[in-house]
């Protein structure tokens, strides 16, 4: 997030309040409160931008106005999204839809909202995609959007369509976007994956790879996955050389270390709580 935030500010520097906004978004969505607080700060820079006429500002001040601030910025919150929208910016179109799906200072209107997601998605927008995906009712179609969208990037996308894909029975399809999304951060899929290569769906058991995914949620700040982990250290299902190398997969060498320490000599590991 570092890099996002250096960014934002050689942006904020060069007075390119958009792309500031954009890095500092970037940014607080990896987790950084600076990120979020410096994408608060930009709104003063974009609104004579937005108020000028600029799409691109409008659609990311509704956006801040709805992340960031109390109920009572919704009414300017939707007058830029609207503006936005209608402008024809993807942006601006999958925003006013979401506050229209949601009732967010605006009275819900699904079928408007559809339309909105459907020209955002047709310009390319990931979330828009994404969005549209959930309220269609060609089951193939929500695939083909989910699809879309994960290949650009959105790590959600990727694990509803897992998901999805589970429930026809595609197993070993929807084990590949289980990964695809935990390796951007999901972490609901980094648990996914590593309980299938534990039990062998959709593939046969790789115990390196189910510690791996587990170690992973550690990172992540989830514990969750470390009782899993030593359970399975503790079947004797790993050598200690196959829990370092689920270490190097996971990126946390240290964790293996600690990992073999607790569950083969019973130190304590960290998130351990058994």
């Amino acid at each position: 997030m570092k890099r996002e935030l250096d960014e934002g500010r050689t942006a904020a520097g060069a007075g390119d309040w958009v792309a500031a906004r954009h890095a500092f978004v970037r940014a607080a969505m990896e987790g950084s409160a600076e990120g979020a607080e410096l994408a608060a700060g930009v709104t003063v820079e974009l609104v004579p931008m937005a108020d000028g006429g600029s799409a691109e500002a409008a659609a990311l001040l509704a956006g801040i106005y709805l992340e960031y601030f109390d109920e009572s910025a919704l009414p300017v919150a939707v007058r830029y999204a609207r503006a936005a929208a209608e402008a024809g910016l993807p942006a601006g179109q999958r925003t006013y839809g979401h506050m229209l799906v949601a009732g967010l200072g605006v009275e819900e209107d699904r079928t408007r909202a559809v339309e909105l997601f459907r020209a955002a998605a047709g310009g390319g927008d990931a979330y828009g995609m994404f969005n549209l995906a959930h309220l269609v009712d060609d089951p193939d179609e929500s695939l083909r959007l989910l699809e879309a969208a994960a290949h650009e990037g959105i790590a959600a996308a990727g694990a509803v369509l897992a998901d999805r894909l589970s429930a026809l029975d595609r197993d070993e399809e929807a084990l590949g976007w289980y990964v695809r999304a935990a390796e951007r951060g999901h972490t609901g899929a980094m648990n996914a994956a590593a309980c299938w290569y534990r039990d062998g769906f959709g593939t046969a058991p790789d115990p390196v790879r189910a510690v791996r995914w587990f170690l992973a949620l550690l990172a992540h700040g989830d514990g969750d996955g470390v009782h899993e982990a030593i359970r399975l250290v503790r079947t004797g299902a790993l050598t200690e050389k196959q829990i370092r190398e689920a270490g190097r997969l996971a990126g946390d060498p240290g964790a293996a270390e600690a990992l073999i320490g607790t569950a083969l000599n019973g130190t304590a590991l960290n998130g351990d709580r058994a």
